[in-house]
């Protein structure tokens, strides 16, 4: 400085000082304001782990929903046919249904063979089948018609339907003096299967190959849902006429009782 200069009008600069406490705040609100680019979404290595993870999982569990789906079907598909031969049983005993024909003085349920499929099945809503292509029994074949095809006003059994039910009927009595009468009293056998066994793609089956509610797939459409065994009592019917029916095999040794 030069002598005679006054120092009034010279400005020195200060300095500010700042404590640690307001660093660390303004480092926290600039995050806030500007979050740093690897918080601010996932990456793609994180998604496609996340889809590995969801993928796995899903094939985990997946066999489980599909065979949990197959076996409520299949239950509900037993049970309309159990509710299809029982209300089959109670129209003959009701007098609602003709009684089907007789198929033998000495046949059992085992024995009767299963039926012939047949792709041009002709079957009416609750009724018997009046045709098929090589069914040699055919009036012994009963429609429950459950899908109102092909036209609701005229409903029938179709091969190409899954919910079409078709019982395969018969009645015998062990008694040959009237095995040939249904008014004196007989076994009644019924089978039921699905419409669409009768495609003539295989044979049909019997049991005891039948149906299982537990099934990985749409079941066996070639074996019976079904197998059930009543007796029909007449409306005159006798002791006598009882122990008929209850005749085992072709011995004397049950033939009378005491």
């Amino acid at each position: 400085m030069k002598e005679g200069e006054s120092k009034v009008g010279i400005a020195h600069p200060t300095k500010h000082y700042t404590s640690p406490i307001d660093e660390i705040t303004m480092k926290f609100k600039h995050d806030q304001i500007s979050p740093r680019p690897r918080e601010s979404g996932f990456t793609i290595l994180e998604s496609l782990v996340a889809v590995v993870v969801v993928a796995v999982l899903m094939a985990a569990i997946a066999p489980a929903i599909v065979l949990s789906a197959a076996i409520r079907v299949q239950s509900r598909r037993v049970e309309l046919a159990t509710q299809a031969a029982k209300t089959y049983i109670d129209g003959v005993r009701a007098k609602q249904i003709v009684s089907p024909l007789e198929t033998g003085s000495n046949t059992t349920p085992s024995d009767f063979a299963a039926p012939t499929p047949s792709n041009s099945l002709n079957c009416k809503a609750n009724s018997y089948c009046t045709s098929t292509d090589s069914s040699t029994t055919p009036t012994n074949l009963y429609c429950i018609d459950l899908d109102s095809l092909p036209t609701i006003s005229d409903p029938k059994c179709e091969a190409s339907s899954s919910q079409d039910m078709v019982l395969q009927v018969f009645r015998y009595n062990p008694n040959n003096s009237n095995s040939n009468d249904d008014k004196a009293g007989y076994y009644l056998g019924v089978r039921v299967y699905r419409a669409d066994g009768f495609r003539n793609d295989g044979s049909l089956t019997k049991a005891p190959a039948k149906q299982g509610t537990v099934t990985g797939g749409l079941g066996d459409r070639k074996a019976p849902l079904v197998e059930l065994t009543t007796e029909i009592s007449s409306q005159t019917d006798s002791f006598n006429q009882l122990c008929d029916r209850l005749k085992t095999g072709n011995s004397n040794t049950n033939n009378s009782c005491t």
